[in-house]
Formats: structure tokens, sequence, C-alpha cells
């Protein structure tokens, strides 16, 4: 049995994410997904409009998610090595960077393959957010 990992902060959930849960459990046979806590999302520079109660529950609630797993850190390799994935899915603006080539190195020597995903284009939460904003500013000059 192939078990795979992948996470997110998965706020305002869109098709991307969608894709990216579809595409990882096509890979696996249980598919378990970190979702970030509010106060790593914090930690990050950004603020989740979502509170991590309800967007565990969401991705809780996707049929392609076997489980789901608070994610504290950035540490996915050990995340990985707890859970006991054997693939650990990311998506693909990641992929070439230093910091990258090296994580496959370190995930290669304790036996777990990194699959990268294309990221669905023209879509992303911040991009979603970006639009709300513009619309809420639009209302209030009204």
């Amino acid at each position: 049995m192939i078990t795979g990992y992948t996470t997110g902060v998965f706020d305002l959930f869109h098709i991307g994410h969608l894709n990216l849960l579809k595409n990882a459990k096509g890979l696996c046979d249980k598919l378990i997904v970190g979702v970030t806590v509010d106060e790593l999302v914090t930690y990050k520079g950004k603020h989740a409009l979502i509170p991590f109660e309800d967007r565990i529950e969401i991705v809780r609630s996707c049929k392609y998610v076997d489980a789901v797993v608070p994610q504290y850190d950035m540490d996915k390799l050990s995340a990985c090595k707890k859970i006991g994935a054997d693939v650990l899915f990311v998506g693909d603006d990641w992929y070439g960077t230093d910091k990258w080539k090296t994580y496959e190195k370190q995930f290669a020597e304790e036996g777990i393959k990194i699959v990268y995903f294309p990221y669905t284009r023209g879509i992303s939460s911040t991009k979603i957010n970006n639009a709300l904003n513009m619309l809420r500013n639009e209302e209030d000059k009204r």
C-alpha cells in the first residue's frame, strides 16, 4: 500500500486545491493531508480568512482524502516519516530550486519520493482574495 502526503493552507478552497487532492489520490492508496494551523500561516506572513477548524473540516470532507492532520511546522520530512508516507506531493513552483534539490536528496535517503504537480493556471487563494478585496472596495465607493 502506498501512502501519500501533501500539505497546504487550503484557505478559500478552490479548483486548484481539488485538482491537487484528486491527482495525489490517483497516485497512492491512502492520502493524508496536512492542513496548516493558523499560527503557522501567520508565521509565513499571511492570514487565513477561513479559521483552521473550518479549513480542516473542508479538506477532511473531500472524497479524495483519507486522513487529515494539523501542520504545525514546515518540516515535511519529519511529518512524512511520522505518518509513514511513501510519497510527498508538492506544487511544481518548488521544482529545481536549490532548497528542493536538497530536500530531494534527504527524502530519497529515507526512501520517500517527491512528486511535483503543476499549479492550476490562473487560480490561487491569493488571487481570489485580491479580487474580492477589489470588489469590496468598489462597493464601498458606491
